[in-house]
């Protein structure tokens, strides 16, 4: 194996939580509220109930090879030259999700918090943090969000109780009303963002210990990071209003200017700011970590490491192409990125899973006709 480092259940948990939040907890309510109004809260919870079964689809296909990663066992179950065009296409899901997360960051710094600086530069300095995660190992990555994990749940924490005085119940009002097609379709927001990129995971699915308890870990940190996003969607529409959260990008973060504690506590949205520092932080590395140890696989190679720089530049130049704008990004997250995640996150594992069914009843078959 490539990878030599083990992470536990825990950790497991852990990562899919952080990963859950990432560019998700600024961007999707946004998308929410812009296809379901003010039912965007509702179009949440009926994505994170539609992501849970993909979830467990995901355990299903895990465990059947619960000592190979995604691209290993594509290319034994699909046979070399389709296994490997299968596998390419994971590696480019990966790779192309890297550079999305990193565009994220750079729109966000500098669209919010230092709109002069180049976005090239931002882009630059998270990845060379990334590469330097990336290179010290899965161990490290799982024992640092174990780390700050504490801090982000802290901040989420102060973010939701002091915006509770700012909730107006009457912007709830009327519910149902968009109807149930488009509660529906707004909900593709939250199943492809993170639901269907959480394939990622089962790059590192080997790599945890206990194989018993790795889908269970993986549904418990998926619930809580949906939670979280559901009750952020609830207090965008309650607190601005989903007229106001579905026109601007990143509504959470103005959502936190809005808090106010008396005359000494006011204009703390850097909460936000680190919380999604923190978490996209994580995200990055995993979905970078994912797409260098599958490249390294494909390559037959003995390590990824030397893989890190290209695929870091290669990734810098996809991040600053990948699209011309912040609004042409919110057209190609909430029509093209779903229908994409759905066609890498879903139908191609389904395809890998029903491979892997017809090789378990030709073996079984092949074990059970008598001898000649």
């Amino acid at each position: 194996m490539i990878e030599k480092g083990k992470i536990n259940a825990r950790q497991f948990s852990i990562l899919t939580l952080l990963f859950s939040l990432g560019s998700a907890i600024l961007i999707v309510p946004s998308a929410l509220t812009a296809a379901a109004m003010q039912d965007g809260w509702i179009s949440a919870i009926v994505g994170v109930a539609a992501g849970i079964p993909l979830l467990a689809f995901y355990n299903a296909l895990g465990s059947r090879h619960p000592d190979l990663t995604l691209i290993e066992y594509t290319e034994r179950l699909l046979g070399k030259w389709v296994g490997k065009i299968v596998g390419l296409l994971f590696f480019s899901f990966f790779l192309l999700l890297s550079a999305l997360v990193l565009r994220n960051v750079g729109d966000f710094i500098t669209t919010i918090v230092m709109p002069e600086t180049p976005i090239e530069s931002v882009h630059f300095i998270l990845l060379i943090a990334i590469a330097m995660g990336v290179g010290l190992g899965l161990e490290v990555i799982a024992r640092s969000a174990e780390i700050f994990l504490p801090w982000v749940l802290m901040l989420l924490f102060f973010l939701i109780v002091f915006l509770f005085p700012q909730i107006e119940m009457d912007r709830i009002q009327p519910v149902f009303e968009s109807g149930v097609k488009t509660i529906v379709r707004g909900s593709l927001s939250v199943i492809s963002i993170p639901y269907l990129e959480l394939v990622v995971f089962l790059m590192i699915y080997p790599y945890v210990g206990k194989p018993d308890r790795r889908g269970a870990a993986m549904i418990k940190g998926a619930l809580i990071g949906g939670t979280v996003l559901v009750l952020i969607t609830m207090l965008c529409v309650f607190v601005l209003g989903w007229d106001f959260t579905s026109r601007h990008t990143f509504p959470s973060y103005t959502l936190a200017k809005k808090i106010q504690v008396g005359e000494f506590l006011q204009r703390i949205e850097v909460l936000v700011a680190i919380i999604w520092f923190l978490t996209i932080f994580f995200k990055l590395v995993l979905c970078f970590y994912a797409s260098l140890l599958g490249l390294a696989q494909l390559l037959k190679m003995n390590s990824y490491r030397p893989l890190i720089v290209p695929c870091a530049m290669i990734v810098l130049m996809v991040s600053i192409v990948v699209y011309p704008n912040i609004v042409y990004f919110r057209i190609f997250a909430s029509e093209i990125w779903p229908f994409y995640a759905l066609t890498t996150g879903f139908l191609l594992p389904l395809l890998v899973w029903a491979a892997s069914l017809i090789s378990s009843t030709g073996d079984t078959a092949s074990k059970s006709r008598p001898p000649a």
